[in-house]
């Protein structure tokens, strides 16, 4: 339940503290005073869209705060590491340059996922929604939502999916005969291709390792020459290697007359072994080096071969490789397509026919919640002053689609005699209303959402019927928190918390006031309302009337 909600610099509210009561809460006020700016600001902490032009002029950032109670432990906050209370708070910033900052009981969260919880909070229900309700694209959706058909959705989805993707596995196999044969062309000259190559895996790596240490064999000769002239010894100069045996050998020497020398003996000794072996390698390198201008021709002559392949199969040879391996594979699933085509359309037939199992299955649920709908619907209709009023949901049966195979379209007719047409075709005005809230209501019953709130639904209504939305919503209000925004009279008569929306104006600037009325500023209200600014003694004694019912 929505207890507490703080707004700040929207429009032309700089500042409001709103509390809000269990029950039938109405928000009543002249034209442009700013309801419609209240009911905006909710939108906001439910994750709606949010923009810069709502902020108040002069002011830097919007804010908007809420505090809901007995908020259920919905999975929500463990999915997003947001902790659970059930006294929650949610918060929104709106910047100048754009950026929404969003909080829930502290924790940071993005936008979209304040939706998520948004929608377990509160329905918004305006006038627009009639166009939303109206529309028959829509009514398939409302019926699986009443007859809660989530599971059987679920396993129908599953099923088709199936059916869609063998589908498109044949749609892919199947092709003319000269495409088929121009596939099969190109397939066998670029497996050919490749296979005359006789590449190996990481061949084009190791023969531009080779290039290099080909492109530079004078340069290694001249290096290792040196090397090894350097552990060996030249011709006026002794090498590392002979100087360090040298060492080991004085060493070894001192080491029969005092054990002092013992440890730097086998250091010594250790150096001498691994400069030994050094130098063996490096002699060893040196005997291997190849300056062999033919090797050289014929690794860049392998390499050119490569580049070509490359271009048109792969950035190496282990890419090439894979490329042929499918190139195989196609050319396989093509030469032996019409076997293989054979036990895919026998695969889709039974996938099929498990679809059309699941779907009957979805059909049949539908089907026994339309005449549950139709029923309370019709109740409801009834409770609002149009009991001659005739509703059903029209089936039209047709192929697998991916929300079944069935078309639903809400059919009525709002006067005895008249044929079921479409909705949106018959209803006037103040019917559209009273028909939105009455199936508004009845797919209410299968959410767990707490508040509901009815911005001007109530537009087209009067007289009796408008005494009927009233005592409508007062009913829902039983079981649920009910905020409305409303210009009739006998709504607000029946409200248990009123609120008054004033604006005036100071210094230049408009200002937006929140009020919850008292028995004496109800009166004055209802006065308003019934007979504008002239308020008389009559006005006031027909509100008194009507708050006393």
């Amino acid at each position: 339940m929505l207890s507490l909600l703080h707004i700040e610099n929207i429009a032309v509210i700089e500042c409001a503290d709103i509390s809000f009561h269990p029950g039938f809460n109405v928000l009543t006020g002249e034209t442009g005073a700013g309801k419609s700016i209240v009911i905006d600001a909710i939108s906001a902490i439910l994750g709606e869209r949010a923009y810069r032009d709502m902020i108040r002029t002069g002011a830097n950032k919007a804010s908007v705060r809420a505090v809901f109670t007995d908020v259920p432990a919905y999975a929500w906050f463990e999915e997003n590491g947001v902790e659970y209370d059930p006294e929650t708070v949610i918060s929104r910033e709106v910047h100048l340059d754009g950026k929404n900052v969003c909080r829930v009981n502290g924790t940071l969260v993005s936008v979209s996922i304040l939706r998520k919880l948004g929608i377990q909070l509160i329905n918004i229900h305006g006038q627009h929604d009639s166009a939303s309700l109206f529309d028959e694209s829509n009514h398939l959706t409302f019926l699986d939502a009443f007859s809660q058909n989530e599971d059987l959705m679920q396993s129908y989805a599953e099923a088709y999916e199936r059916v869609a993707k063998l589908r498109q596995e044949i749609s892919q196999m199947t092709m003319d005969e000269s495409e088929k044969l121009r596939r099969m062309e190109t397939l066998r000259f670029q497996i050919e291709d490749i296979s005359k190559a006789e590449l190996q895996p990481g061949e084009d790596e190791a023969l531009e390792s080779r290039r290099k240490v080909l492109q530079n064999a004078e340069k290694l000769s001249d290096g290792i020459h040196a090397a090894v002239e350097s552990l060996y010894g030249g011709e006026d100069t002794d090498g590392a290697a002979s100087l360090l045996a040298e060492a080991e050998r004085e060493l070894a020497r001192l080491s029969r007359y005092t054990d002092a020398f013992d440890g730097l003996h086998e250091r010594v000794a250790d150096l001498m072994y691994q400069v030994q072996d050094v130098a063996q390698e490096v002699r060893d390198a040196r005997d291997e080096l190849s300056d062999s201008s033919d090797e050289l021709e014929r690794v860049e002559a392998r390499l050119d071969v490569i580049h070509k392949l490359r271009r048109k199969y792969g950035a190496t040879c282990a890419d090439i490789l894979e490329y042929l391996e499918q190139a195989k594979e196609e050319l396989d699933r093509i030469e032996f397509a019409d076997d293989h085509l054979e036990r895919l359309k026998e695969k889709c037939r039974k996938a099929e026919a498990l679809a059309w199992d699941s779907a009957m299955a979805l059909r049949k649920s539908r089907q026994a919640g339309a005449r549950i709908l139709t029923g309370q619907i019709l109740t409801e209709l009834a409770q609002l002053d149009m009991p001659r009023v005739q509703f059903s949901c029209e089936f039209t049966e047709q192929e697998l689609t991916p929300i079944g195979a069935d078309s639903v379209a809400f059919y009525m007719s709002a006067n005895a005699g008249e044929a079921l047409k479409p909705m949106s075709k018959v209803a006037s005005g103040g019917e559209l209303a009273r028909i939105m809230l009455a199936m508004k209501n009845v797919l209410a019953q299968q959410d767990q959402v707490n508040t509901l709130i009815f911005d001007e639904v109530d537009t087209g209504v009067s007289g009796r019927a408008a005494q009927k939305v009233a005592e409508k919503l007062r009913s829902v209000a039983q079981n649920k928190q009910v905020l409305c925004v409303t210009h009739l009279p006998q709504l607000a008569a029946l409200a248990q918390t009123h609120l008054l929306i004033a604006k005036e104006e100071r210094d230049g600037r408009t200002y937006t006031t929140v009020t919850p009325l008292d028995l004496e500023g109800r009166k004055a209200e209802l006065a308003r309302i019934m007979g504008g600014a002239n308020i008389t003694e009559t006005t006031l004694k027909s509100a008194e009337e009507m708050l006393s019912v």
